[in-house]
């Protein structure tokens, strides 16, 4: 839990019901298979109203790997709701027995099947991760000043501004509740008078926020058409590109990886997305570091083609190269040294 709060402290976002957290280590230093967290509202923690606004009291369920990327795939309540009907695995008050040596889907075999429909009737409901990626303009040559390979890894980065880092914070917990026509915010929001803080208790697919609109810095206006970028993932991040195309862009929504390690992001945009300052005729548009990408159906087909052995993790070898060069896209998976290490 210090772990956690560090996190929130350090990053600004903030947990809601249903997000997951890739611990990757058992949570209580043993051999357990529990290795990783869904959130949920605590049960019998009723919501606390303060002078200062709503307190809502989160429950920690500890899940196995198998679980966890079920979350990511389909959506944390929903593997939330499955466990609840397994006793062993934390039955209705979700008590996370750290001795458990097996998957829901070992102990009942059909529950796979119902993440599986849901998947497919669903799609994703992870509208966002904070990971550890990066962008690079190939556009232009190193040369030119105005060039946003300043902004990739090994140099100074730019900032976000406050809108756009309000506007990305916003897709990482406010993002699961489906709605029929996702939106962006329009770039030339109009300054507000005051800012909202009231929210209603669902999340919404979408990376609007009722407080992004009332910072639009003027030099952030103008976006920055691309011709060519290359994208950078570590394996885990490289691991979700899938589930970016298959869960999110194929069921008419967006994506975003937020940089853990420096003031970047990419997001991933399909073309049923509106409000998305990348579009059909310009596909690849940045503001400052954050990078948009818009891909059709046609591409996004075609890439999950080709990206195929990313659902193989134990084999691969790093680094690894894809690229499109009709599209002027390409994508690396790069080792975790590269971007704990920005000189390197």
């Amino acid at each position: 839990m210090q772990g956690l709060a560090r996190y929130v402290f350090q990053s600004e976002n903030t947990f809601c019901s249903g997000d997951h957290v890739s611990w990757h280590s058992p949570l209580d230093n043993s051999e357990s298979r529990i290795q990783h967290m869904l959130l949920t509202e605590d049960p019998q923690m009723q919501p606390v109203q303060t002078p200062f606004g709503i307190v809502t009291f989160l429950q920690i369920v500890g899940v196995c790997t198998e679980e966890l990327h079920a979350a990511q795939q389909w959506n944390g309540q929903g593997i939330l709701e499955l466990l609840r009907t397994v006793p062993v695995a934390g039955g209705p008050w979700l008590i996370t027995d750290m001795r458990r040596g097996e998957t829901i889907f070992e102990i009942d075999p059909h529950l796979q099947e119902r993440v599986d429909k849901g998947i497919e009737a669903d799609g994703s409901n992870l509208s966002g991760v904070s990971a550890k990626c990066a962008w690079d303009d190939l556009s232009r040559p190193p040369e030119d000043d105005e060039d946003s390979r300043s902004i990739c890894i090994g140099t100074q980065p730019r900032r976000l501004s406050g809108k756009d880092t309000e506007q990305i914070r916003e897709t990482l917990r406010r993002g699961l509740e489906i709605n029929s026509k996702p939106i962006l915010p329009p770039i030339n929001a109009q300054r507000q008078s005051g800012l909202s803080h009231d929210r209603a208790p669902s999340r919404k697919d979408s990376l609007e926020s009722d407080s992004s609109t009332a910072i639009v810095p003027h030099e952030l206006i103008r976006t920055r058409q691309l011709e060519s970028v290359h994208l950078k993932f570590n394996q885990e991040s490289g691991a979700l590109i899938p589930l970016c195309l298959r869960g999110r862009l194929l069921h008419g929504r967006h994506f975003t990886y937020k940089s853990i390690t420096g003031d970047m992001a990419i997001t991933f945009v399909s073309t049923g997305v509106e409000g998305a300052f990348a579009t059909e005729e310009h596909p690849y548009a940045a503001h400052g570091p954050w990078l948009q990408i818009l891909l059709t159906e046609e591409f996004v087909e075609k890439m999950l083609e080709d990206l195929e052995d990313l659902t193989s993790p134990e084999e691969f070898k790093l680094p690894k190269e894809y690229s499109w060069p009709e599209k002027k896209l390409k994508v690396s998976i790069l080792p975790d040294v590269v971007f704990d290490s920005p000189l390197h």
